[in-house]
């Protein structure tokens, strides 16, 4: 990875947390709230989601520059959505190892070629929830097949890489860690950081 920009420099203080009471827990998340000093010196109160759990994303691609997405009714914004292979992982296990198994459960996929291309913070004015971006190669069908667990009700569909791509971009694909992967694996496609048979598929 190349060092930061001079730009990226901090200014300033830092929050400092005067206190901190939690409200409400669960296996996956903890809501707390703090007594805070902000940036400025200014006292404030603020309102923190903690994630027990690393967020996984994995972009399957087919060597025919297909890609993977599983759809499913979401029950926080009470929608249907598209998206790449997710789920969480364990804090205390290699990110890796919970892609891969995520991999697995949700498409009954297994990897060669794995390669990790983006570590992201989703929401962070509120949450400290972190995800690892992976793009899986090589694929085939793992002994045993997939392994949901009892909540989850999937479809699973094979599209183009391109097809997938103009619909993130037209907003019909809308989950942020499948427009960021497609995002990503576009630019490292134009840029030769992919195979030159699959970029060539995926590019078309």
């Amino acid at each position: 990875m190349s060092e930061k920009p001079a730009w990226m420099k901090p200014h300033g203080e830092p929050w400092r947390s005067k206190s901190e009471r939690v409200v409400y827990e669960n296996p996956w998340i903890r809501v707390s709230e703090h007594e805070a000093v902000a940036p400025t010196g200014q006292p404030a109160q603020y309102g923190v989601v903690s994630f027990k759990n690393l967020a996984m994303a994995i972009l399957a691609l087919h060597d025919d520059g297909m890609v993977v997405l599983v759809g499913q009714n979401r029950f926080a914004l009470r929608n249907y959505s598209w998206e790449i292979p997710e789920g969480g992982g364990a804090l205390d296990v290699e990110p890796l190892e919970s892609a891969k198994r995520e991999l697995v459960e949700e498409t009954g996929l297994e990897a060669a070629d794995w390669r990790h291309v983006l570590t992201a913070q989703l929401s962070n004015s509120v949450t400290d929830e972190r995800a690892y971006g992976f793009i899986a190669l090589g694929l085939s069908h793992a002994p045993g097949g997939d392994h949901r667990d009892d909540t989850e009700d999937l479809a699973m569909v094979r599209v183009p890489f391109r097809e997938a791509l103009d619909a993130a971009l037209a907003g019909h694909l809308q989950d942020v860690l499948t427009v960021a992967m497609l995002l990503r694996a576009y630019h490292m496609a134009r840029e030769g950081a992919l195979p030159g048979a699959l970029a060539r598929a995926m590019l078309g």
